[in-house]
């Protein structure tokens, strides 16, 4: 870097030795700022991927455009834009700076921007297509009523009924495990043809005995259900469901069903699941479609409404029908364990241990559903900083995983036109080109192109796409059209998190093995709830059992006593200050200001709108 900055400054071109000069006070002016105004670094969020490379340059990209803007301002106040640079006197180093930059912009800027803006735009056209095309295969499907139907016909005597395991995966879920397990328990099939596993990964000793005496509960009432604690949280999740399913008992078992610990299913979800498996011996999975229980709780629980609807009405159920794959969402899922057993089981290679086993098991030849009308009630985060870490790990896992598979596609036996939907569309479009795409549009290019001419993205690329695909989100979840706008700008935010995610996961960064918990709201515990299970403890449980539980109850009532001392002393809590946010927000802002000086309305309304989101999530005040 020394090099170069060497060789720039030592040019005799005097356009270069200007531009340089700038370059210099602009990077001197950047450390005393740094030292003046240091901007409060969350630890939280580097975890989570976002380096300081990406910071950096987006920090040195805005005081560029910064003492541009300045400068041509300055410029257009004096009326320099209409003069010519050749052979005019110079009036001062501003005025000799400003032409230095035109003519440096001209020679050196202007052909690699617009080669972006051209990129830019045929990679507009190859998401307008893939959008279109999944659009008319749901139209396709709604006109000519496709939809899974049951082959044979119901169970009729109870010996029918095959032998179903439940799961419900969970690790400190205080919140949420009571309403789990209930859920679970209610399933309507023959009790002696259904077994309930509570995998519980809780390193809360507390919680884990309320989960334990829950379950007791529930087992004295004749429910088949059973608490497996592990002692170590080895592989997350994948190494939570490997382990269950290393039971020998395991194998007298035909069909699991999985369940994270905020889906409630409803009591008939696997008479309707279920019976789709008979007569379809190559059928691997059947997926549930989600419901948010919380979708009105806040702004950003509707935006997540939005794109949910359009993931399963849209992208799962045309892959479903077309394709006989999809990317199993981890939950509200019944799968064949044969299936399970025959493309190697669980493995926590990745973050994305569902996607990862639906792949293998595609490659393997079996085919997966999509019930669009069975729906199960799920909650969705409630906080920006819970829905950013959970995005984080969706986006960065698919990148790892496509790396460690690829070979494997390729030399597996599924047809050349599956293999291509794999490959091309399921991984490198959706899952790596549009997240940096989206990304760098945003937030890199259309403020570039601002500072030059002739260069700028038309208009149709930036609002009229964009507000039509979001009118169409809109159409498959009703009662959103009012949150069109906030959705699209909101989305275009959520971008730079998924482009620093899909980075993370391509060079193996640290945070892209992370696995954090998507924190619950759920129904708080209250001290009836803990009598109630100290009575029915009391009434049911062994004494080794009712032991722990009012173990449990001490502790949780001391907890609560220990809350109530403290209660007196006000806390707050600061709002988290995410730093690339505010810089790209700042970024944003000042290009739509340039683009008032270049007359460009459309522009400047994006720039100012998206500006202004950024700056809302920026300083922690989204939803």
């Amino acid at each position: 870097m020394e090099e170069s900055n060497d060789l720039l400054f030592k040019t005799d071109n005097p356009a270069k030795q200007s531009i340089s000069s700038f370059f210099l006070k602009a990077h001197e002016a950047s450390n005393v700022l740094k030292k003046q105004f240091p901007i409060p670094i969350s630890t939280k969020t580097d975890k989570q991927g976002k380096g300081s490379f990406l910071f950096s340059f987006i920090t040195g990209l805005l005081l560029f455009s910064f003492l541009v803007l300045t400068l041509e301002v300055v410029a257009y106040w004096n009326r320099w834009y209409l003069q010519k640079p050749e052979g005019i006197e110079k009036e001062g180093w501003m005025h000799s700076t400003y032409f230095s930059w035109i003519l440096f912009r001209a020679r050196y800027i202007s052909f690699p921007v617009k080669i972006l803006s051209d990129i830019c735009i045929v990679l507009s056209v190859v998401q307008s297509l893939d959008r279109i095309i999944l659009c008319l295969g749901c139209l396709w499907i709604k006109l000519r009523n496709i939809k899974p139907r049951i082959q044979c016909e119901a169970f009729k005597a109870e010996t029918d009924f095959p032998m179903v395991l439940v799961q419900l995966p969970m690790c400190n879920e205080k919140e949420v495990y009571e309403q789990a397990i209930s859920s679970a328990c209610q399933l309507d099939w023959p009790k002696d043809r259904i077994l309930i596993q509570v995998l519980d990964d809780s390193d809360d000793e507390r919680i884990c005995l309320l989960i334990q005496a829950e379950v007791s509960k529930w087992n004295q009432r004749g429910i088949n259900i059973i608490h497996r604690h592990r002692l170590s949280r080895s592989g997350y999740k994948a190494g939570n469901l490997k382990s269950a399913m290393s039971c020998d008992y395991v194998k007298n078992y035909e069909f699991v069903a999985i369940f994270d610990a905020d889906f409630q299913p409803g009591p008939d979800f696997l008479k309707k699941t279920v019976p789709h498996f008979n007569g379809n011996p190559d059928l691997a999975l059947v997926q549930a479609r989600w419901s948010f229980a919380n979708k009105d709780e806040n702004l950003l629980t509707r935006v997540q409404y939005i794109n949910l609807c359009f993931h399963f009405e849209v992208e799962q159920q045309v892959n479903g029908v077309f394709f006989n794959f999809f990317g199993f969402n981890g939950t509200a899922g019944v799968w064949r364990i044969k299936a399970l057993e025959d493309c190697g089981g669980w493995l926590d290679r990745t973050t994305v241990e569902d996607m990862d086993i639906a792949v293998r098991a595609h490659l393997c030849g079996w085919n997966f559903i999509l019930l669009n009308d069975v729906r199960v009630l799920c909650e969705a985060p409630e906080s920006y900083e819970t829905y950013q870490k959970q995005q984080h790990r969706w986006h960065s896992g698919p990148i790892n995983l496509f790396r460690l598979c690829l070979p494997t596609v390729l030399t597996s036996k599924i047809s050349g036109w599956k293999k291509a939907n794999l490959i091309f569309l399921f991984f490198l479009l959706r899952k790596l080109i549009l997240p940096f795409y989206s990304f760098s549009l945003i937030g890199f290019i259309l403020p570039i192109t601002m500072f030059v001419p002739g260069t700028e993205l038309p208009v149709w690329l930036i609002c009229y796409v964009p507000i039509i695909m979001s009118l169409f989100n809109s159409f498959l979840a009703p009662g959103t059209f009012p949150f069109i706008l906030p959705h699209l700008l909101f989305e275009n935010t959520m971008s730079m998190t998924k482009f620093s995610a899909m980075f993370s996961g391509l060079l193996q960064l640290g945070s892209s093995h992370e696995w954090v918990v998507t924190k619950k709201a759920g129904r708080p515990l209250k001290p009836e709830m803990l009598e109630a299970i100290e009575i029915d403890t009391k009434s049911h449980s062994s004494p080794d059992v009712r032991r722990r539980a009012l173990d449990g109850k001490l502790v949780e009532k001391s907890k609560s006593k220990e809350k109530k001392e403290v209660s007196s002393v006000p806390v707050k809590k600061g709002k988290q200050i995410y730093k690339e946010e505010l810089a790209v927000a700042l970024l944003l802002l000042i290009a739509a200001g340039r683009s008032l000086l270049a007359a460009k309305p459309i522009h400047f309304y994006l720039l100012l709108f998206q500006g202004m989101m950024y700056l809302i999530v920026g300083f922690g005040l989204f939803p």
